[in-house]
């Protein structure tokens, strides 16, 4: 035992002797502030890279963050070709301020409405393509996204091309009044007719659909399709409870209560998403795309 102590003692010295007063420098450990990003509903961090290979899907809580519509048309589509990119709101009830907030978000997005349109191919087929921005007004419809819409479903009829449209909306326009609300009966006569002819509508519902928006072309698919959390709903939660003075289930109005309920046919994660798409374009038989 003396000789441990003794041992532990010369050494100690040895330490006071050489080091004692003497600062090391340490080279300070630096990471990139682009390596890592928080995810916006776990507040996990996340490495950025792995993040965006999965298409914006949180790898800790698999929430999906939102995208904008070239986004979504990259990882959708084998190519793209834009359709009534010309069309913008007007002011049809000289609503205040409303000029001035479509400026904004169109500098703010680089888009001209809340709703991008166009033909698109996906593997061996060629559809008609629709995606709503809800960094755009939050995606809310007014008269040009209606009419967008409209017109992309009467083209996809001419040419009997199946349809496919993203949702992501807060509802119908509020500043253009009754012409927002008529988008409503017009998306959905067109649709009618689309459906009438025997072709395949597959709507794909995002976080969030709601409002005039849900309750016209999104919730009339032939194949309802949702991704994994999204906010699925006609009004608001909070004015359900007051309405009905009942408390709600906590997952009410998620997109796994709606396939529970039987609103929607399934809920798909956004990696497979393309997968699936591409599935029930084959199991209906759709017409492939002839490459000239």
């Amino acid at each position: 035992m003396n000789n441990f102590f003794d041992e532990r003692k010369a050494k100690l010295e040895i330490y006071q002797k050489n080091y004692r007063g003497k600062k090391e420098e340490v080279e300070k450990l630096t990471i990139p502030d682009d390596i890592f990003i928080k995810c916006p509903h776990c507040q996990g961090l996340v490495i950025k890279d792995d993040y965006e290979l999965k298409f914006r899907v949180c790898p800790k809580c698999q929430y999906h963050e939102r995208l904008n519509p070239r986004e979504r048309i990259e990882i959708s589509c084998d190519s793209f070709e834009e359709l009534y990119s010309d069309m913008k709101s007007v002011n049809p009830l000289d609503f205040p301020g409303y000029p001035e907030k479509l400026a904004g978000y169109r500098d703010e997005t680089g888009e001209e409405e809340a709703c991008v349109t166009g033909i698109g191919t996906l593997g061996e087929y060629r559809i008609a393509l629709a995606v709503l921005n809800s960094f755009f007004m939050m995606g809310s419809m007014g008269s040009v996204v209606g009419e967008k819409i409209t017109r992309l479903v009467e083209k996809a009829l001419s040419e009997r091309m199946p349809l496919l449209i993203f949702s992501a909306s807060g509802g119908a326009r509020m500043q253009e009044g009754i012409f927002s609300l008529m988008q409503m009966a017009k998306t959905a006569a067109a649709l009618k007719k689309f459906s009438d002819a025997g072709l395949l509508y597959i709507s794909v519902l995002t976080n969030p659909t709601t409002g005039g928006v849900l309750a016209s072309f999104a919730f009339l698919g032939d194949v309802i399709i949702a991704e994994p959390g999204a906010l699925i709903g006609f009004a608001g939660k909070r004015v359900i409870q007051q309405t009905i003075k009942q408390e709600l289930p906590p997952n009410f109005q998620s997109a796994e209560f709606q396939l529970e309920k039987g609103f929607v046919d399934m809920v798909v994660s956004r990696g497979r998403l393309r997968e699936v798409i591409l599935r029930l374009l084959r199991l209906h038989e759709v017409e492939k795309w002839k490459r000239n």
